[in-house]
């Protein structure tokens, strides 16, 4: 049977240091003493109902819940180092949230962490919403479904990560990625893409100024492009686009279908360029 320990405060560091198979509900770690680390190496707890205004709660966590819960900007980086974790129906606005943790489910759960996500293998984000960073900076193996994200600098060398229906606020997204492939969703932001490898965007509406540039094996699949000028320079392309370009320039291999396009340009490439930029209504 699980140790239960609830409706009590915590404060001082360690309080509940290594803690096992135990149910912590209703509890609060904040006070005067400002103790850090509350739960570190923790294993097997479900912590349901709590409030967290202390530094480092959860690092080297392995096997836990997080249920209900909130922290506060004062619980600063709150889980490191952690394994097999759930988040659910939490508030999360502690800075430098999750870093170099495996397996971390996020369900319903509201997060603004400035450089949340870095370097992590085996996350899974379903109906969230995020701020953030440099979000998921260097992750891998990524599953993402009804995400409504907003920050600066996402997704950069990320690898291997699925994104369905969801809407993504940012700049300078998937930089340096590899094998990603976004579905049904909807990419808003400057500079999309660059310098990535395998990137597919199936069923996407793309928005924002010079998308796509020196991507290797890009692939776009019944996708719309808003404000979309200066797109695919230098890249490896398969672009099937609904609507309209503003621009594209110099695309180095492949083809582009769209039903219009504003200008293609052709100025002095500092490469072969070879990719053809094909209207549909011409396209037989």
């Amino acid at each position: 049977m699980n140790t239960v320990i609830a409706n009590k405060t915590f404060d001082a560091e360690r309080s509940l240091y290594a803690i096992q198979h135990a149910e912590v509900t209703g509890c609060t770690f904040a006070g005067p003493a400002d103790g850090e680390s509350v739960l570190k190496e923790c294993r097997d707890v479900i912590v349901k109902n709590c409030t967290f205004s202390l530094r480092y709660p959860l690092w080297h966590a392995k096997g836990y819940t997080l249920l209900e819960s909130s922290m506060d900007d004062k619980t600063r980086a709150p889980i490191w180092y952690a394994e097999h974790g759930i988040l659910d129906h939490c508030k999360i606005d502690g800075v430098k949230c999750l870093r170099e943790c495996d397996d971390t489910q996020i369900l319903h759960s509201i997060v603004h962490s400035p450089e949340f996500g870095w370097k992590c293998r085996g996350v899974t984000i379903e109906d969230s919403e995020m701020e953030s960073e440099y979000f998921l900076f260097e992750s891998r193996d990524v599953t993402i479904d009804h995400l409504r994200m907003k920050g600066k600098y996402s997704f950069q060398y990320i690898k291997n990560m699925t994104i369905r229906n969801s809407i993504l606020d940012t700049k300078d997204a998937f930089w340096h990625s590899e094998g990603v492939t976004v579905i049904d969703s909807v990419v808003k932001g400057e500079y999309l893409g660059w310098f990535s490898d395998g990137l597919t965007l199936i069923n996407c509406e793309i928005s924002g100024t010079q998308p796509l540039c020196y991507c290797k094996n890009l692939k776009l699949v019944n996708c719309r492009m808003e404000g979309t000028d200066l797109s695919f320079e230098y890249s490896d392309v398969d672009a099937d686009v609904r609507g309209h370009i503003l621009s594209v320039k110099n695309p180095r291999s492949g083809k582009i279908v769209a039903d219009s396009v504003g200008e293609i340009i052709h100025d002095d490439p500092v490469m072969e360029c070879t990719g053809e930029v094909i209207l549909r209504a011409s396209e037989n």
